[in-house]
């Protein structure tokens, strides 16, 4: 069958892009996104394989009475803080498999 790559070509293949993806998932650690909400009240910070590093809460925002908001705050900062950081992976991702000639590899994630 000519054109198809034979079994070491696939190989070698399957062990150059585990071995970049290794390296993309170190640097994906390292690589950050920062979200907030409430104007600035909430920050959050996540590293790009989704994982929360920091949350500050602005002083003025603690009220005893009304947790119910600052839930909320904290809630909508880390979801935007790992949506950013879903894409920066997502992004990373595709320049990693861009130009892989693998079937079934384009819905990767």
């Amino acid at each position: 069958m000519k054109g198809m790559p034979n079994m070491g070509q696939i190989m070698k293949q399957a062990q150059q892009f585990q071995s970049r993806m290794a390296k993309l998932q170190e640097e994906l650690s390292e690589q950050t996104v920062e979200a907030s909400a409430g104007g600035g009240m909430v920050t959050v910070v996540a590293n790009g394989r989704q994982e929360l590093l920091s949350i500050h809460i602005e002083q003025e925002v603690i009220d005893p009475d009304d947790a119910e908001m600052l839930q909320d705050l904290i809630m909508a900062a880390v979801n935007d803080a790992l949506s950013r950081a879903k894409n920066m992976m997502n992004e990373e991702m595709e320049k990693l498999t861009k130009g892989l000639n693998i079937p079934g590899m384009p819905g990767l994630l």
